[in-house]
């Protein structure tokens, strides 16, 4: 009777433990709700941060086959539009001081061979605004000079 008893053939004692050990089992459903929500705030994050990485000079850039440029450092924006105006970042800079303009917003000119400077030059732009720049920007010590096109699309 012993045996019987301690075996788990009665109806209190083996029934009652494996009721819980079942509930404290692993739970083999998956709770999307933390997903959910980690998704909708990075929802919000890139949908905020997406309009500040686009400059608001409207430019219509050349088309080229060339590949993206890797970049380690935030890059410093000329932009040059149809008439040959130019701008740094949103506002508009005269020639004449785009160096000390650019020079300070780099951090000095010790600074100024390790920042990448994007230059955006609309394609109807005059060739001449275009390379009085890359000069004045080269004579300053800026080294990492990029022209920004569009990619042209594949035939």
């Amino acid at each position: 009777m012993a045996l019987g008893g301690g075996g788990g053939g009665g109806s209190s004692g083996g029934g009652g433990r494996r009721g819980r050990r079942g509930r404290k089992g692993p739970l083999t459903e998956i709770n999307v709700t933390p997903l959910v929500d980690v998704m909708l705030v990075l929802l919000i994050i890139f949908m905020i941060s997406a309009p500040l990485l686009t400059v608001g000079v409207p430019v219509e850039l050349p088309k080229t086959e060339a590949s993206a440029v890797e970049i380690k450092s935030e890059p410093l924006s000329v932009s040059i539009d149809q008439q040959g105006a130019i701008f740094v970042g949103d506002s508009e800079t005269a020639f004449d001081a785009l160096s000390t303009r650019l020079l300070t917003e780099a951090g000095g000119a010790e600074q100024a061979a390790e920042r990448p400077v994007f230059v955006r030059a609309d394609g109807r732009a005059p060739y001449q605004a275009v390379a009085r720049v890359m000069a004045r920007l080269s004579a300053s010590g800026f080294t990492k000079l990029n022209l920004i096109t569009d990619t042209a699309p594949e035939a």
